[in-house]
């Protein structure tokens, strides 16, 4: 299995990761003018790209998941929630569905909270075994933080459904599954979020100060210190949903 992480615009971080012996692999959270290094990427590891997902519709920068779709062939794809929020075709995700790509599995979990349409994306390389190796966590946890609730509205609704999200789908996995999130500090997507780009769920269990909370509590805290929106957002949400 390879794996790289390419942090960019916005302190967000994209992924590329798949199977170089069968050629597949996969493409994460891409933002726009970052395409062509996906595609070289590809090229220099002798892989077609099968998949390009974005965890959600994002609202602090353009994506380039769509480009990046149409220079490859590949589908672009998102949680099928989506429908209600874009204009466009895309392949969708279901809660649960497994995408494979060689000896690689991605297992899709449906978390809503910083938005209803949020995915993690946890990710076996079945040549190494059948345990989880790591999740990519979107928006959802962050090293140190986890996602604002304001974005769609409803924050105290919103604050809610990201706890049971972090308590039904992510913290029940076991702890030395590793967590990739889609930004580090200096995103407006989170409060509190750390400049390490990737940390394990035992230790965010551990040190995360949102995971210890009740649920009354958490949703206290977390509508509490809500961050300025990100600039420029009605502005981005349209590209990004625009036919």
């Amino acid at each position: 299995m390879f794996f790289k992480q390419l942090p960019t615009k916005e302190s967000s971080l994209s992924y590329f990761f798949g199977c170089g012996g069968l050629g597949k692999a996969v493409a994460v959270d891409v933002v726009a003018g970052d395409e062509p290094w996906f595609v070289e990427q590809a090229a220099q590891a002798g892989v077609t790209i099968t998949h390009v997902i974005d965890t959600h519709v994002h609202a602090d920068h353009v994506s380039g998941g769509r480009k990046l779709a149409e220079l490859t062939g590949a589908p672009y794809c998102l949680h099928e929630s989506a429908r209600d929020l874009v204009h466009f075709d895309f392949e969708p995700l279901r809660d649960e569905q497994a995408i494979v790509a060689g000896n690689v599995t991605v297992r899709v979990l449906h978390t809503p909270g910083h938005t209803l349409d949020s995915t993690c994306l946890l990710v076996t390389d079945k040549r190494r075994g059948e345990a989880p190796w790591f999740a990519i966590t979107g928006d959802t946890l962050f090293v140190g933080a986890v996602g604002r609730p304001d974005l769609a509205g409803r924050e105290r609704e919103m604050a809610g459904i990201l706890y049971d999200s972090l308590h039904r789908k992510l913290l029940n996995l076991p702890d030395d599954v590793e967590i990739y999130p889609g930004h580090q500090a200096g995103s407006a997507c989170g409060a509190g979020l750390s400049g390490k780009p990737s940390s394990t769920l035992g230790f965010e269990k551990r040190w995360n100060p949102a995971l210890s909370l009740p649920r009354e509590a958490f949703i206290d805290a977390l509508t509490a210190q809500i961050p300025p929106r990100p600039a420029d957002m009605d502005r981005i949400v349209a590209a990004n949903t625009a036919a």
